[in-house]
């Protein structure tokens, strides 16, 4: 399943996620700091979803009380609430 977030509260404009039987195939970040995101978007790729949203929930970045990890969390959170 493809499914694109809009992220609020970041520099991030978009994520674009792929999820294959609850597996992370693909995780593009347009925006924010490209090569920190480029570097998660690897280190998830593989990854079961649960254990993402576990990983990155959470993270806030200098006081925003969000991060993009963050916003990747809330983007897979989202995409199961969809699924269901």
């Amino acid at each position: 399943m493809k499914y694109t977030y809009k992220p609020k509260g970041v520099c991030s404009r978009k994520i674009e996620l792929e999820v294959e039987e609850g597996i992370v195939k693909e995780l593009l970040v347009i925006g924010g700091c490209n090569g920190n995101l480029q570097g998660i978007s690897k280190l998830v790729r593989g990854m079961n979803i649960e254990e993402v949203i576990k990983r990155l929930k959470g993270i806030d970045c200098n006081g925003k009380g969000t991060s993009c990890p963050d916003q990747i969390a809330k983007a897979l959170e989202e995409m199961i609430i969809a699924i269901k």
